[in-house]
């Protein structure tokens, strides 16, 4: 009988816990991602390769190396269409 009470009760818990974790799943669905990659920045903003890099270079947007890959952060890229960065 002691058995099946503490079956139940870590039965309980398990399915708290699950519950819980895939209401977090839910919540970060709808937030964009923080840093974009090159190719998405391009797309996003509609612009060429040299016209990103020229970007970088000049300053206008600041990027993060990480090995080969640039990252971009998606704030600066939102400020940029609002016409904040420069």
């Amino acid at each position: 009988m002691h058995l099946l009470l503490q079956s139940a009760r870590v039965t309980k818990a398990l399915t708290g816990l699950v519950t819980e974790i895939r209401q977090l799943m839910q919540l970060g669905q709808g937030q964009s991602k923080k840093w974009l990659k090159s190719v998405e920045v391009r797309k996003l903003l509609n612009i060429s390769p040299g016209t990103l890099q020229n970007l970088g270079i000049n300053g206008t947007l600041n990027y993060t190396r990480i090995g080969s890959i640039i990252y971009y952060k998606q704030e600066d890229i939102n400020k940029l269409l609002e016409g904040g960065l420069k």
